[in-house]
């Protein structure tokens, strides 16, 4: 599975893009899976407003399903004015 990460994402993890290998990915049933691992492997994700997930190009609620072969992104909440 692939993770690709954006604005602060990307400096909380250090990376542009996560790769996980399908052994893990096959335990993440739902974008609400996928977050908890991921608050757990990177704690300052918590701290942030928001943080919308991508499924395949689209904005997916918690309860999508996710499979291992899906293209995911990871959105920060964006400022501006």
């Amino acid at each position: 599975m692939k993770i690709l990460l954006f604005g602060v994402t990307r400096d909380i993890t250090g990376k542009s893009e996560l790769e996980l290998p399908n052994d893990k990915a096959v335990s993440f049933v739902k974008v609400e899976d996928l977050k908890t691992f991921l608050m757990e492997e990177y704690p300052e994700l918590k701290k942030l407003s928001s943080l919308a997930i991508a499924v395949n190009n689209e904005y997916a609620a918690d309860e999508k399903g996710i499979g291992h072969g899906d293209e995911i992104a990871l959105i920060p909440p964006v400022s501006g004015g």
